[in-house]
This record gives C-alpha cells, sequence and structure tokens, in this order.
C-alpha cells in the first residue's frame, strides 16, 4: 500500500500515514477554507488500510490548532479507526497537546468520550 505524505502549510497538517513503516502522524495546524477537500485524501487512503490493517495502529495526533470544520473531520478519521478495532486489530492514539493548552487537551477528551479507542494524552513544550 503507497503511502500517503502531504507537507504542511500554514492551513493544514503534516500528513504521514506509512502501512509499511507502521508511521501515522498529523501533525500541525487545521484551519484551511477546504478542510473537506483536504481530510478526503487521508480517509479515502483509511478505506483501503482498514480492508488490511496492521496489527497494532498506532496514530500520532499533534495538532495545534483545529477549526470547527476540521474538528468534524478528524472525528471521521476516529470513526474509521474505530473498524479497525471491530475487525479485531489494535488501535491507540497519541493525543499531543501544549501542556498550557486546554482547548486542545479538552478536545482530545471529548473524542476519547465519543469514541471506542484508546487515547494517550501526552504534554509537550
Amino acid at each position: 500500500m503507497k503511502p500517503l505524505l502531504i507537507e504542511k502549510s500554514d492551513f493544514y497538517p503534516k500528513v504521514i500515514l506509512d502501512k509499511e513503516n507502521g508511521i501515522f502522524l498529523i501533525s500541525g495546524q487545521s484551519l484551511g477554507e477546504n478542510v473537506k477537500e483536504f481530510y478526503a485524501d487521508i480517509i479515502n487512503w483509511l478505506d483501503e488500510y482498514i480492508k488490511a490493517p496492521n496489527p497494532m495502529t498506532n496514530i500520532v495526533f499533534k495538532i495545534e490548532y483545529f477549526n470547527t470544520a476540521s474538528s468534524k473531520r478528524i472525528l471521521d478519521i476516529f470513526e474509521k479507526l474505530e473498524e479497525i478495532i471491530y475487525n479485531g486489530k489494535s488501535v491507540v492514539i497519541d493525543w499531543y497537546y501544549f501542556d498550557i493548552d486546554n482547548d486542545i487537551y479538552n478536545a482530545g477528551k471529548e473524542y476519547a468520550n465519543i469514541v471506542n479507542i484508546p487515547f494517550n494524552f501526552i504534554s509537550y513544550e
């Protein structure tokens, strides 16, 4: 399966989805106007990945800021990842947040309450 690599921009996060190397990362800001279009590639990649996922998928979310439209797309990603769990494989989300950023921390807690995926909350400076 070909990796999905998207470089970070001022409006969208860096994305690395690499099944072969077990690297799953979304990092940066997500505040663009065309989030549906941006996240479509991620959702499409995950649609293929969930057909034959790795035994363990550890995805790192290191989002510094996201707008309301992005929050729905992030939830879409988590719902796709839930399908992996329902099919008997493991998924863990490492949710990074600035140690002084309660908004991102709380957003992660809200997602953790919505989906049936284990979250690790990791603060950094």
